[in-house]
């Protein structure tokens, strides 16, 4: 079941303080994957879940990449750790959290893709300026910070 949804057996829609990892995956024209989550319906990230006992916030990019797109990311680098205020979060079943994030990119990946049953509708490469109305807050604002980032980056 995992480490979150075994707690929520004890505490049921309580605040949990919930770390994780997300990937932003890039492809060669600079298009980045997002999913559409049955959840919400919204667009989001193609990869983002929180970390099991024991495990690695690498590991746990990695792993939700694979467990929601089918695909491996064969390099990861860090872009940024968020947690704060603007990181609460309540999911439509009620589930309250606050998120630590580990947030990572990828642009060297491989595999076929292939969406999580239950937990994924729809898996698509977007250009940057071509960014569907339904964007969850939470990656609109997490894309602005990236964009940031990878701005910072070409001027070194």
């Amino acid at each position: 079941m995992g480490y979150i949804m075994d707690l929520r057996a004890y505490v049921g829609h309580r605040p949990l303080i919930q770390v994780g990892a997300s990937v932003i995956l890039e492809d060669k024209q600079g298009r980045i994957l997002l999913q559409l989550r049955t959840d919400n319906r919204q667009w989001s990230f193609s990869a983002a879940g929180s970390m099991e006992p024991g495990e690695a916030p690498e590991a746990t990019a990695r792993r939700e990449l694979l467990e929601e797109t089918g695909l491996t990311a064969l390099t990861l680098e860090l872009y940024g750790v968020y947690a704060g205020p603007e990181e609460h979060h309540i999911y439509p079943n009620g589930d309250e959290v606050y998120n630590v994030e580990f947030a990572y990119t990828s642009r060297d990946w491989s595999g076929e893709m292939k969406c999580q049953e239950g937990e994924v509708e729809g898996l698509r490469f977007f250009a940057l300026d071509q960014l569907p109305e339904t964007l969850s807050g939470q990656t609109r604002r997490r894309l602005a910070e990236w964009r940031r980032y990878k701005e910072t980056l070409e001027k070194s």
